[in-house]
């Protein structure tokens, strides 16, 4: 969830008749009575605490969740979208009868596409056509991709891809990743992702706290709507809405740090350190060497007529020795540089039930020589690749892209609610006006017990090594919050004048 800032175990300012003092800020504490220096630490909880972070976070982050949401929800609908622009290209008019020769459709797509090294095919079948890609050192990751008619042999098309995604799924998904800003642009989506989940789960505690008093389904699980205008509607909406969302953003929270650039990347190092990477076929031939013989497939040498290092002829006795092995769907085919490396063939379905086997092919004998299926996947490889697709919105088809979109939805509508609770708390006093709503007080860290309080200090570190993205904007905040609130100490502190110290 995003803005509040409610104390959830106190009474809620502007809630009486008056609401002169709604988000004055004094709701956090008015109920404790005030602590002489001497005395013991009355134990609080974490309550006040959790809701002065929810209160900041929301206000500080929710920007860049709104941003995640907006985008994400442009990009859930690319594959509709790509069929709508890419017709020409991506599906063929009339398939009718046998596919001709996949080198016969290699062959055509290199003769419209004369530069470049043959990188990868995936074969067309039903209504799609076959893309060739051919890689150029300017294109970097990018590569420019032939669309061929498998039944005709005719080229449809050409595009400039990002791993088989055409140029406007490509734009959606930096725009979502990155707005489009390289490197630096990661920090926002990472900064998001890191975040959503304190925001969500804090949210849920707090409206736990809140209904302590009656917790039925009804009261966790909907709005007040017999609450008047005002700030008890909102939250009723802002919370109940994240109720009913949380397990769906918690999800995207933790797929979308799994590729992340620097929670990404420890989760990959957890991954292999407990041998739980997504494992890849070995493309290794016995006895092969660069300089060696045996630089030809099927009679044709290593330097080939297309200019490719290997024989794109020999393709098809590829293709047929992995489907001879049990690949099937649609499948993308790996190309080696040179004959010292074996061709690969991948499964490509996203949808559930996924398939991800690979077989690597020896082309001068066309052998399986190595071969990795999904069902022998680590079982943390396996979430992460169904994680990945779910966060795409690929694995359950259209029912997967309504639910992203109804999760993007409802987190805009749940930041400008809260937004709108920031708003509405804002002191309306005549000698106490304010623009926006205040915070929950201060030192609320003062009242939690010691050990649960050294016990809290110790996960935060952790989190934030594991998530930098979390554990650096807490720190800037925890300094800049420690800095305000001595400059403000001082400020109260009013030295004695002249004319007081003659009168004494």
């Amino acid at each position: 969830m995003s803005v509040s800032s409610d104390a959830p175990d106190l009474p809620s300012p502007g809630e009486e008749a008056t609401g002169t003092q709604e988000g004055s800020g004094v709701s956090a504490g008015a109920d404790t009575p005030a602590r002489t220096p001497g005395s013991p630490r009355r134990p609080m909880g974490f309550g006040p605490l959790l809701a002065r972070l929810h209160f900041y976070a929301g206000v500080l982050v929710a920007p860049f969740l709104l941003v995640a949401a907006v985008t994400g929800l442009l990009y859930t609908f690319t594959p509709q979208l790509d069929a709508f622009v890419y017709d020409k290209e991506l599906t063929v008019a009339r398939p009718a009868g046998a596919s001709r020769p996949l080198a016969e459709q290699v062959e055509a797509a290199r003769a419209r596409h004369p530069k470049g090294t043959l990188a990868a095919v995936r074969p067309g079948t039903g209504d799609s056509t076959t893309q060739v890609d051919f890689a150029l050192p300017e294109l970097g990751e990018r590569a420019h991709t032939v669309y061929v008619d498998p039944y005709t042999g005719e080229v449809t098309g050409q595009l400039t891809t990002w791993y088989g995604s055409t140029p406007l799924k490509t734009w959606l998904d930096d725009l979502h990743r990155n707005l489009h800003l390289g490197t630096t642009g990661r920090y926002y989506s990472e900064f998001a992702a890191s975040w959503l989940w304190v925001l969500v789960l804090g949210g849920l505690v707090l409206w736990w706290r809140r209904r302590r008093r009656n917790r039925s389904a009804r009261r966790l699980l909907l709005p007040d709507l017999a609450a008047g205008k005002g700030v008890r509607r909102t939250r009723g909406w802002h919370a109940a809405t994240g109720v009913w969302l949380a397990l769906g953003l918690l999800a995207l929270s933790a797929t979308g740090l799994t590729w992340s650039r620097y929670a990404g990347a420890h989760f990959g190092e957890a991954l292999d350190a407990l041998r739980s990477g997504t494992p890849a076929v070995s493309t290794a031939l016995p006895g092969a060497s660069a300089g060696g013989p045996g630089g030809h497939h099927h009679g044709g040498e290593v330097d080939s007529p297309s200019g490719d290092g290997v024989d794109p002829k020999a393709i098809d006795g590829v293709l047929a020795a992995a489907r001879r092995d049990g690949l099937s769907g649609p499948v993308a085919i790996g190309v080696p540089q040179d004959h010292t490396a074996a061709w690969t063939v991948s499964q490509t379905r996203n949808l559930w039930p996924v398939g991800r086997d690979s077989v690597a092919v020896d082309a001068t004998t066309d052998q399986v020589v190595d071969r990795v299926d999904f069902a022998d996947w680590p079982v943390l490889a396996k979430l992460t690749r169904w994680g990945i697709n779910a966060h795409m919105g690929t694995l359950f088809g259209l029912l997967n892209q309504i639910l992203l979109a109804v999760l993007a939805i409802g987190l805009t509508c749940m930041t400008v609610l809260g937004y709108r609770m920031w708003w509405q708390r804002r002191p309306t006093r005549a000698d106490r006006r304010a623009p926006l709503g205040t915070p929950p007080a201060r030192g609320a860290w003062r009242g939690i017990p010691y050990g649960a309080l050294a016990a809290g200090v110790l996960s935060v570190v952790a989190l934030g090594w594991a998530l930098p993205l979390f554990g650096l904007p807490l720190a800037a905040f925890l300094a800049a919050d420690l800095v305000v609130g001595a400059v403000r100490r001082r400020r109260r502190v009013t030295p004695p004048t002249a004319g007081a110290d003659s009168t004494g």
